[in-house]
């Protein structure tokens, strides 16, 4: 897998996972940016993580973003509200590859309460190696980006 710029971010819920995550990817070649959270005391607010995550992604100082929370759906929520940013929860290997194949997401997030280690780790990698697949797909996003310009 060619080595990518990655920026990533947890809350609370997500700093033990988040260390496994950067270990894989770091080991990998990857190239991270780390927005934090690095402490596990006391409870993290995830919206600014979200934004820090999104803007690199955004200005091309990344090539795609790994959220950690507790259930992931208010991160999604969060960076989904930025034009230009596709973010889907990666609670299945069946969601993540549809995230990326059919969605293009440049964003994962992943829901540490809801997934093991092994899992979570398993679902970086199959989001990483799974190209969109255009056609159809692409027709379909530009639709969406389209509500973003008011087109």
């Amino acid at each position: 897998m060619t080595p990518r710029r990655l920026a990533l971010a947890a809350d609370h819920n997500g700093v033990r996972l988040k260390a496994l995550v950067v270990e894989r990817l770091s080991a990998a070649g990857h190239r991270l940016t780390d927005h934090g959270t690095d402490a596990a005391a006391g409870e993290v607010h995830y919206p600014p993580l979200c934004a820090a995550v999104c803007d690199d992604v955004l200005m091309g100082r990344a090539d795609g973003g790994i959220i950690i929370g507790g259930s992931g759906s208010g991160e999604s929520i969060a960076c989904n509200r930025r034009p230009g940013i596709r973010a889907g929860i990666a609670w299945s290997r069946w969601a993540t590859e549809i995230s990326r194949g059919n969605n293009d997401a440049n964003v994962m997030i992943i829901p540490a309460k809801a997934l093991d280690d092994a899992t979570a780790l398993e679902l970086v990698e199959i989001w990483l190696r799974t190209p969109f697949k255009g056609g159809v797909h692409a027709a379909r996003l530009a639709q969406i980006e389209a509500y973003d310009t008011g087109r």
